[in-house]
């Protein structure tokens, strides 16, 4: 004999439960919160504090050879 119809509505709260996640499906590789594109006009706080973050305070990097040949002269060393 076949078991008899049950609407969905009767039914208890947890066979409700069981169908609707058996309904249910998954995302799977898509992410899908919505992305916006940062603007690139706007000032960032973050970047700039990463931009000077990599250099240590006090090394500076002067390249002297350029100003001797522009003045004419040959390197000392």
């Amino acid at each position: 004999m076949k078991p008899k119809y049950i609407p969905l509505e009767k039914q208890s709260k947890r066979n409700q439960k069981e169908k609707h996640a058996t309904q249910r499906r998954d995302w799977g590789n898509v992410n899908p919160v919505t992305k916006k594109a940062e603007n690139a006009k706007a000032y960032n706080r973050k970047k700039s504090k990463q931009r000077w973050h990599d250099y240590e305070p006090g090394l500076v990097f002067f390249d002297s050879s350029a100003i001797y040949q522009r003045m004419g002269g040959s390197q000392p060393w």
